[in-house]
């Protein structure tokens, strides 16, 4: 999948920048025409030489060539690309381009790429961790950008742990599924929640549900499938994916869920939104785990925001919002009370009722009813093949 295809690599300064000589040379080898850029401190990890035999093109690094006054146009290197791709990626390079910064001739380069993005973190494992790296990743992915995630072992530091660089293998790998990605979907943005949320009661308890999350993750991954970029966004479950045009966020509470939709969900072109949100949250947390003392414990609870209907105010003629509805009884009713009010195109309607559906299982039985009342029932499936009817109907609706 990738001859032919223009790969711009960006080195940033970072121990791992010593991979990308590997990395260039399976790109190379695969028939990619492989462009380097480097920072002033990747030079300090590899030297430009050694890019440039493998890559068979001059590596770049200022913005001037030469005493001539010749310069290194970062706009056509931008246009050029079919992929740029930011290997090792740093925490001062992340923190850059998620803020707009333009100090160095690979920032100016990605503020005016018009081809995806993607970066390859590497850091210490409680840089990794720090909010503000996560903030700037998250920031980075909301713009339509892809993240390869780190991997577990040894780090410079003398300590185990996340933050590694990604073999320059998997990356590779990643590369020709990126490439190889095609379907109805391609070149669309789809926003997915799974899971449960929590929500705190003390620092020990809390209220949640049974939500398994595999109905968003199979769904999230089956839009990916069919050439999606796809936002998942998960509350507390055991569910991983490890698709290339999948990034995945992680909340806990439904005020952390509706802030991350709210994030992502302008630049999205379908949402669906198969996560179940916790309806109310204590009152009040205790700070101190409560004992056991009484009885009987009486708990004031409040509403929780209803992201749905949120996202359903913004909704812009473009988007097409799909909702679920997981019933007991009335499901009929409730569900076409749901379709409206949320403002969904479609709604995805399960019973507790019917055997084999509901949380925690693998399979699923689903009857979809879109905005026009067409009502379609469906046979108790897997998961994953639930996934497919629901995205070929959102497909069949789309732009229509």
């Amino acid at each position: 999948m990738l001859r032919g295809k223009r790969i711009l690599l960006g080195i940033s300064g970072s121990i791992a920048a010593y991979k990308s000589a590997q990395l260039i040379r399976l790109l190379v080898k695969s028939g990619a025409d492989v462009k380097v850029l480097m920072t002033k401190s990747a030079q300090d990890f590899i030297t430009p030489l050694t890019l440039s035999t493998l890559s068979k093109n001059p590596v770049l690094t200022e913005f001037v060539k030469d005493d001539s006054g010749q310069w290194n146009n970062h706009v056509e290197l931008g246009l050029w690309a079919d992929l740029f791709l930011i290997a090792p990626a740093t925490a001062n390079s992340i923190a850059k381009l998620a803020n707009g910064i333009c100090d160095n001739l690979l920032c100016a380069t990605y503020l005016s790429a018009r081809c995806p993005v993607v970066f390859a973190p590497a850091m210490d494992l409680d840089m990794l961790r720090h909010p503000a790296t996560n903030a700037n990743m998250n920031k980075l992915i909301s713009f339509g950008n892809s993240i390869i995630k780190t991997e577990h072992g040894d780090l410079a530091s003398g300590l185990i742990g996340k933050g590694r660089m990604a073999e320059p293998e998997h990356i590779f790998k990643f590369v020709d599924e990126f490439f190889e990605a095609t379907g109805p979907l391609k070149g669309k943005r789809v926003l997915v929640t799974a899971g449960p949320t929590y929500e705190a009661i003390d620092p020990v308890r809390f209220i949640g549900n049974h939500s398994s999350g595999k109905m968003g993750f199979s769904i999230a991954e089956e839009a990916a499938n069919l050439g999606a970029s796809v936002i998942l966004i998960s509350g507390p479950t055991n569910q991983k994916t490890d698709h290339p045009l999948v990034n995945l966020v992680n909340v806990t509470t439904a005020q952390e869920m509706l802030d991350s939709c709210t994030q992502y969900y302008g630049e999205s072109n379908i949402s669906i939104l198969a996560a179940a949100v916790s309806d109310y949250k204590p009152a009040s947390v205790s700070d101190q785990k409560i004992k056991k003392g009484h009885d009987a414990l009486a708990i004031d609870l409040k509403i929780n925001p209803d992201i749905a209907a949120e996202l359903g105010k913004n909704k812009r003629q473009d988007q097409f919002n799909v909702g679920f509805a997981l019933e007991t009884e009335n499901e009929r009713a409730n569900a076409f009370e749901k379709l409206s009010k949320k403002n969904f195109d479609m709604i995805v309607l399960n019973s507790l009722n019917d055997e084999g559906a509901g949380f925690t299982k693998d399979t699923n039985k689903i009857t979809i009813i879109d905005k026009n009342n067409i009502v379609m029932n469906y046979e108790l499936k897997n998961k994953r093949e639930v996934a497919k009817d629901i995205l070929q109907a959102i497909i069949s609706r789309y732009e229509n």
